[in-house]
């Protein structure tokens, strides 16, 4: 029997306009984002649809934002009938993961989120940190690149998204190290990110300290609908696991191939990619390219995947 998987974009998916036509057209979309206005104390829809890119890459503000427009983007398969058998997403996406699962309120993800982005950005100060991707080599040789290229600094691996593509994070010095080495090493690429903090590294254990204290005026539910984790890239097995994962998942590496090859072992063949771009297809296509996969983030991608679905 086929298993159907809602994933969830990470930071950098955003542009402008995202869930615009889809708020139109869902009544559960419009009560998404009159939710995150209320919460956040601002209007939601004219930072996703009315502001400029610059607004939107400011990380206390891509985040809710992503989360806003992605949330909004699923109501419209759930109002169809459309139900996950399990869901995940990348960084900031898990917690669009958590709101689907019933594990925390959309109230609670959009402040927690918006505080999250907040303490990723002050935890290194501008300049001290950065990201690099690095195509073309093999897990083993990019932990390797970093044990080498940590004798100028810290450099840890921060994204391990699809066979071949991996992002390290770190500091300045110590990236730069990486790439060089991971250029000597037969790298396809190795460049440095436009980033405004070395994310998902041990730099940004500060962040998921200040998380923490947030987190724990947050109740937490049984999920309704398992979730998958960026940290160990596995099934979440209790809700009581989910604080301390979204507290380590700040400062650690980013599983999402390892969260991928869990979901199609559990028997997942149908990914549907919800929110603004896709990413997370590209690399799901890389990973296996057997996979049925749809993206919803407008009209179009919606009635696309709902023609599809109910055959």
């Amino acid at each position: 029997m086929s298993k159907i998987a809602f994933v969830f974009p990470g930071q950098g998916a955003q542009y402008v306009g995202m869930a615009k036509e889809i708020s139109g057209i869902s009544e559960g979309a419009g009560r998404i984002l009159d939710e995150a206005t209320d919460a956040l104390g601002f209007d939601i829809r004219h930072m996703l649809f009315e502001s400029d890119d610059e607004t939107l890459k400011i990380t206390e503000n891509t985040q809710p934002a992503i989360l806003a427009a992605s949330v909004a983007c699923a109501q419209p398969l759930i109002e169809a009938g459309i139900k996950a058998d399990y869901t995940g997403g990348l960084s900031l996406g898990e917690y669009a993961a958590h709101v689907i699962s019933g594990s925390i309120t959309f109230k609670d993800a959009i402040k927690l989120v918006r505080k999250r982005g907040k303490y990723m950005q002050e935890a290194v100060p501008l300049g001290k940190g950065t990201m690099a991707a690095i195509l073309g080599l093999s897990r083993e040789d990019v932990l390797e690149v970093c044990q080498k290229a940590s004798e100028k600094g810290i450099v840890e691996p921060a994204n391990f998204n699809c066979p071949g593509q991996i992002v390290v994070a770190g500091e300045v010095a110590a990236v730069n190290e990486a790439v060089n080495i991971a250029a000597e090493k037969g790298a396809k690429r190795a460049m440095l990110l436009n980033v405004s903090a070395p994310f998902h590294c041990s730099l940004l254990k500060p962040a998921g300290e200040k998380l923490l204290k947030e987190l724990e005026n947050v109740g937490i539910k049984a999920m309704n609908i398992p979730v998958v984790t960026n940290v160990t890239g596995e099934i979440i097995e209790s809700h009581d696991e989910i604080k301390d994962l979204l507290v380590r998942q700040v400062s650690t590496s980013v599983r999402w191939e390892d969260c991928v090859r869990t979901l199609i072992n559990n028997g997942v063949d149908t990914f549907i990619e919800i929110g603004p771009g896709k990413v997370l297809s590209g690399f799901i296509k890389k990973i296996n390219k057997e996979m049925r996969i749809f993206n919803v983030e407008d009209k179009a991608t919606l009635d696309n995947v709902v023609a599809a679905l109910k055959e």
